[in-house]
């Protein structure tokens, strides 16, 4: 995904996307697939069904395939239920929370805040749109990009509030104070048919 350079809208058409990168295409966007033949509906076999929830949270939040194999071996790791634990973990990633927060108009926009080294976590810099950002973290942006940051925030429309985590837009200030419930995330995100599909 991370070298994918097509067009990102119609490539969520095709795979049932809802949180688009680009908002202000939710509520447009057709429900068919892109194509002649796109309206045509197929019958999926179980296999096609498990493939296509898979690609459809990998797209979601941008991650390669190697990437999401990796978050999905850690979910299973751990002890819990795997498929919130991988939701979970997923939406920990620092570009993310930066897209949740509203500091960012798209993921693709977030990872490239992050990359450029405008973001800090704890007051030190960092540049990886992966990390793992932990309970209790604070997450700042530095002074210097803090015009352009609040220029990005200004063009969000959309309510970012979520229970989990206390956003101070004004001082361009997150702090992530835990993790989200299950409940909390998107009800769309069938993560059961993906622990199937890495079961076979």
């Amino acid at each position: 995904m991370a070298r994918y350079t097509g067009p990102s809208n119609k490539l969520f058409r095709n795979k049932k996307v809802n949180d688009l990168s680009n908002r202000k295409l939710t509520s447009s966007m057709r429900q068919t697939a892109s194509g002649q033949h796109g309206a045509v509906r197929k019958k999926l076999s179980e296999y096609a069904l498990h493939l296509a929830e898979k690609q459809k949270i990998r797209f979601t939040y941008l991650v390669s395939e190697k990437q999401f194999a990796k978050y999905y071996r850690e979910a299973a790791r751990r002890k819990g239920v795997t498929g919130t634990i991988l939701l979970q973990l997923l939406e920990s990633r620092l570009d993310n929370i930066l897209f949740r927060a509203g500091l960012g108009i798209t993921r693709k926009q977030a990872r490239q805040i992050v990359n450029h080294g405008h973001v800090l976590v704890n007051g030190k810099k960092v540049d990886i749109p992966s990390y793992s950002v932990k309970q209790g973290d604070v997450i700042t942006i530095k002074a210097k990009s803090a015009s352009f940051m609040k220029a990005v925030g200004e063009m969000i429309d959309m309510p970012c509030n979520y229970a989990w985590m206390t956003v101070d837009k004004d001082a361009l200030k997150i702090t992530f104070d835990r993790i989200p419930e299950r409940e909390e995330l998107d009800p769309d995100m069938k993560e059961q048919l993906v622990i199937e599909y890495y079961s076979k």
